[in-house]
């Protein structure tokens, strides 16, 4: 990935601005997706099932395919997306985590799939992503996350292609 210079100059004062990929941030540990606690500030975004707490900002469905197909899938999506890059990977869990960057700045964002069983042919996903930096976002993670379920939702159902 090739840096902008007023990306390289912020990494003087925000260090993980100036590295690369999932660099500059410390190795993502396995999260309970149960206990999210999210801040106050406008700057995170939370897709998960209606019964969720906290309350979801995007409700996502119960998905007819098994979890381990689920998984794969989030995966997929989640590598294509520009600028985003694995941070850590628990496949026993099924959980992953992604550093997403910002095109001019380098700002990163963390993002977390969870993906449940819910049924042998069945399953849920909680995505939630976050701003490293800043108190808001421009509403760049609730995008992110609509901007990935809306490909997932493209990939498990081709049919629904305009």
């Amino acid at each position: 990935m090739s840096m902008t210079p007023l990306a390289w100059l912020l990494g003087l004062f925000l260090p993980a601005c100036g590295a690369s990929g999932a660099a500059g941030l410390p190795t993502p540990r396995l999260m309970d997706i149960s206990h999210i606690d999210r801040p106050s500030s406008p700057n995170t975004a939370l897709a998960a099932p209606a019964d969720f707490v906290p309350k979801p900002d995007i409700v996502t469905p119960r998905y007819a395919v098994a979890a381990s197909k689920l998984y794969a899938e989030v995966l997929a999506v989640a590598t294509g997306q520009a600028r985003t890059y694995p941070a850590a990977e628990f496949p026993a869990q099924m959980q992953a985590h992604f550093v997403a960057r910002s095109a001019w700045l380098n700002f990163p964002d963390l993002v977390v799939a969870q993906v449940t069983a819910a049924g042998p042919d069945a399953s849920t996903l909680v995505l939630y992503s976050r701003s490293v930096y800043g108190y808001g976002d421009f509403g760049v993670n609730q995008a992110r996350v609509v901007t990935w379920l809306a490909a997932l939702d493209r990939t498990l159902n081709p049919a629904k292609e305009r």
